[in-house]
């Protein structure tokens, strides 16, 4: 028997690597002669690049980059297993964490960090390149990256534009001619589950700009300036950016991850389940588990065990979840290949109680869980 163990994190109690090793735990508990495969998994949000390091043995490195506001900052991206795939999650130089909330002002904060995570990425030789948006303090559409990459984005008199979401404004020529060469000979891909434009009532200033500090006054402001850089990479580079899915993504670095790093924008989930091979682990399996900290209506939309269930599903294999807790609505996520759901919470309890629990009750829960689908098979086979 083998056994896909594949579980996202369990938010704020286990690691996605955590977890799987319990729930492993409880099936060799229950069948100790099963095969069981770990890869623990993510959806492209908070913990991913440290779930593509356990699943892939990869490693971190820090590197000095520049925070939101131009300061020195220590910041670090992943080099997986394969030593050629890199990570880099822009919130780590571009986080809005790292911004006092009395500091947060997306007409001044600059991206320019994460291009010196990029640049160091590629000192490593890589030829795969992933980068996670999200949590980020900045709207200035890529801008401060793509600069700290070598381009030079240049106002009417010929002089680089400042910092920040609102000089954008000012740009009148994109110069790519001292862009680093190397972003050409490697695949990129985002990870970006938001399908916000880059401007407008849905876009990157309007819809993010708030969270960061932006006044309704700003919105405009910065409404505004992402959509004369539009203009201005359709214009100088023949790409619309402006009306393109996904482009307001991280206050514009969808935009800018498109125009200037030819990146492919792709959901959190399947590059993820991409980059731990999922598909080459179901091949010959017999059963998939997966999880996360609570299933509901809202999982259908990019989360772990719902991607997890769609990969299986392509293979026939059944597909068991075991949760922290099960909202009344998660019933609906049996017509998305989740034959069965299971809560590993044993009873009503705060959370300071359910986080000391929780590795004991998954192990637990994925004991049962086994012990019943060992039943089922008994029984179908008599």
């Amino acid at each position: 028997m083998k056994i896909v163990v594949a579980p996202d994190s369990f938010k704020e109690s286990l690691t996605a690597m955590e977890a799987a090793t319990q729930i492993e735990a409880g099936i060799l508990a229950a069948m100790p002669t099963a095969k069981v495969v770990k890869l623990p998994a993510a959806d492209g949000g908070e913990g991913t690049t440290q779930t593509l390091v356990d699943a892939t043995g990869g490693r971190f490195i820090e590197i000095t980059a520049c925070d939101p506001l131009g300061r020195p900052n220590q910041a670090k991206f992943a080099l997986l297993g394969d030593g050629k795939t890199a990570v880099v999650e822009m919130a780590e130089a571009s986080g809005l964490h790292l911004v006092a909330p009395e500091q947060r002002n997306p007409l001044n904060t600059c991206s320019f960090g994460t291009g010196e995570l990029i640049k160091a990425a590629l000192d490593c030789g890589i030829d795969t390149l992933l980068l996670g948006l999200g949590g980020s303090a900045t709207n200035d559409g890529g801008a401060g990256m793509v600069k700290a990459l070598g381009a030079k984005l240049l106002d009417a008199d010929g002089n680089h534009i400042s910092s920040g979401g609102a000089a954008l404004a000012a740009l009148s020529s994109i110069d790519l001619s001292g862009i680093d060469k190397r972003l050409q000979q490697i695949d990129i891909q985002v990870a970006c589950d938001v399908d916000n434009p880059l401007c407008g009532a849905t876009g990157a200033s309007a819809i993010f700009g708030p969270q960061k500090g932006a006044t309704e006054a700003m919105v405009q402001q910065l409404d505004s300036a992402l959509a004369h850089f539009g203009r201005c990479i359709e214009q100088q580079l023949n790409i619309d950016v402006i009306n393109n899915a996904g482009a307001g993504a991280a206050g514009g670095m969808g935009a800018g991850a498109i125009a200037f790093l030819k990146a492919t924008l792709r959901p959190g989930v399947d590059l993820v389940l991409d980059a731990i091979a999922l598909d080459s682990y179901l091949a010959d399996a017999d059963l998939v588990i997966t999880g996360e900290g609570r299933l509901d209506a809202q999982s259908v939309h990019g989360k772990t065990p719902i991607g997890v269930a769609k990969r299986a599903k392509q293979f026939n294999l059944p597909v068991i979840a075991i949760a922290g807790s099960l909202k009344e609505d998660a019933k609906v996520l049996s017509e998305h290949g989740l034959d069965a759901m299971f809560a590993c919470v044993p009873a009503p309890m705060s959370f300071e109680l359910v986080k000391l629990g929780a590795a004991e009750n998954l192990k637990q829960t994925a004991t049962n869980v086994i012990r019943v689908w060992s039943l089922a098979q008994k029984l179908e086979f008599n």
